[in-house]
């Protein structure tokens, strides 16, 4: 038997990318040994560095582009290969979405055993820049002391010190610039990771895309900001050389926890609302600090659009929405059901959902606290069937559906299932064993939600047979 070809460490070789993989990384052959090397796409010819081997894969960084594939495009950020949040900037859109594409539909087909998926094209976003309505900034100090605010670079807690983000609304560049005038400037102190001391840990904004409104969340470890009026005063300034946006809410989250986790469970409001509002459709939400809320409004519409669209609702259904977080999806929904049912974890996600409800009128629509696997049986048993389900609704995190909750959906013979995912794989597996209890795929469509990155949004209409 030929022995497999493993190529050495800090060997340099010469080969061409030809596919991508899972988190964008380029793929190239070398002596038939797969190698993964970053910041590389399809027809790339590339110089790189082997930097680890394994027994049939290895990783290498890229050294010199030999030729560069037709394509490869300009990254307009020039920290785009450093920092962790773009990892497509180089390549065409036209040819993002077409990888995005091909990964959901070999992801349905390997996985999920469907041998021709019947996904629909790709819903591209007409701006793949500036759709960011949440950014949220590590603050740090540099070797010499210098003040920090921007992103991590890739894979790492070395925060890159950044300007201007190509894929936040563009206002935080004002914001950020006005932040840092205020810490410098009042000489605030700054969190450690290593001591556990200092007060600032993370800058957090979100915007109103249809609104204006604003919020600026200082993540502290301490319960007390000094300067706040100062804080308020240069945050202003930012509100006057932008017009279209107006300050809404500064706050300060409060989280004194040696982790990782970037939010604590408790805010203060220093300035005006402790929240902002903003729409989906003609559905208007509040939104807290803390609350979930999806990243790109704009195709955030297009996605509930065609779960609207793939549940068939005709004013006569009753619906549950399992994994409901605030009640996005319920509310959206809501104007064209008999009834909806949203479902989820967190208890301060429910109290988000109900206040959006009254906020928007809708009477329909109940929300209760726990988990889906127990509420959902539990309630159609205390109310003898009238809380059944004709449609129900999954948008589960990106670990996928827990099974206990496809065996209730299946359990209680649901007609129709519409499933909403961020992660092509675990959605595969999960249809998989949907298919196994009596559900077929009528069809599915993909929706870019993070233009520049790897993600993939993705939702999936489920009949179930005739058993």
């Amino acid at each position: 038997m030929e022995e497999q070809f493993i190529p050495k460490k800090n060997e340099q070789i010469s080969l061409e990318i030809c596919d991508l993989g899972e988190e964008g990384f380029g793929i190239g052959k070398y002596h038939g040994y797969t190698l993964f090397i970053k910041d590389t796409i399809p027809g790339d010819f590339v110089e790189a560095l082997i930097l680890k081997g394994k027994k049939t894969y290895g990783y290498a960084k890229v050294l010199r582009i030999l030729k560069p594939s037709p394509d490869r495009v300009q990254s307009l950020c020039p920290l785009a290969s450093k920092c962790g949040g773009c990892q497509l900037q180089h390549l065409s859109y036209e040819k993002q979405l077409e990888y995005k594409w091909n990964k959901v539909k070999n992801c349905l087909k390997h996985i999920g055993g469907i041998p021709e998926p019947p996904i629909e094209e790709i819903i591209g976003a007409e701006e793949p820049y500036y759709y960011r309505n949440k950014a949220q900034f590590p603050v740090g100090r540099g070797k010499n002391g210098e003040l920090l605010i921007g992103f991590y670079a890739g894979r790492t807690h070395t925060i890159m010190n950044t300007e201007h983000c190509y894929l936040q609304a563009k206002i935080n560049t004002e914001l950020i610039k006005r932040i840092r005038n205020f810490l410098e400037r009042e000489k605030i102190s700054i969190y450690e990771e290593a001591t556990g001391k200092g007060l600032i840990r993370h800058i957090m904004t979100r915007i109103g895309f249809r609104t204006g409104e604003v919020m600026v969340c200082l993540i502290i470890n301490g319960e007390y900001l000094p300067h706040k009026e100062k804080l308020i005063e240069e945050l202003k300034k930012a509100e006057k050389e932008n017009p279209n946006y107006h300050i809404k809410s500064i706050c300060c989250n409060i989280n004194q926890e040696r982790t990782n986790v970037i939010l604590g469970e408790k805010v203060i409001s220093i300035y005006g609302e402790p929240y902002i509002t903003d729409y989906i459709g003609e559905v208007k939400f509040r939104i807290s600090p803390l609350s979930f809320y999806q990243v790109n409004p704009v195709q955030t519409e297009k996605l509930y659009k065609k779960v609207l669209e793939f549940a068939q609702l005709n004013r006569n259904e009753i619906v549950w929405d399992l994994y409901c977080g605030i009640g996005t999806i319920s509310l959206f929904l809501a104007r064209q059901a008999k009834m909806v049912y949203g479902v989820e974890v967190v208890a301060q996600a429910i109290e988000d959902a109900k206040k959006n409800a009254e906020l928007n009128e809708i009477t329909n629509a109940q929300f209760f606290v726990g988990e889906a696997e127990t509420i959902f049986p539990e309630k159609y048993q205390q109310s003898n069937g009238e809380m059944r389900a004709d449609v129900v609704v999954i948008d589960p995190p990106r670990k996928g559906c827990d099974e206990t909750v496809l065996n209730t959906i299946a359990k209680m013979e649901v007609e129709r299932v519409v499933y909403v995912s961020c992660d092509p794989a675990t959605l595969a597996r999960d249809i998989k064993l949907m298919r196994q209890m009596g559900y077929e795929m009528i069809k599915g469509a993909v929706v870019d939600m993070f233009g520049e990155t790897y993600h993939v949004e993705t939702v999936v209409g489920l009949q179930r047979r005739d058993m």
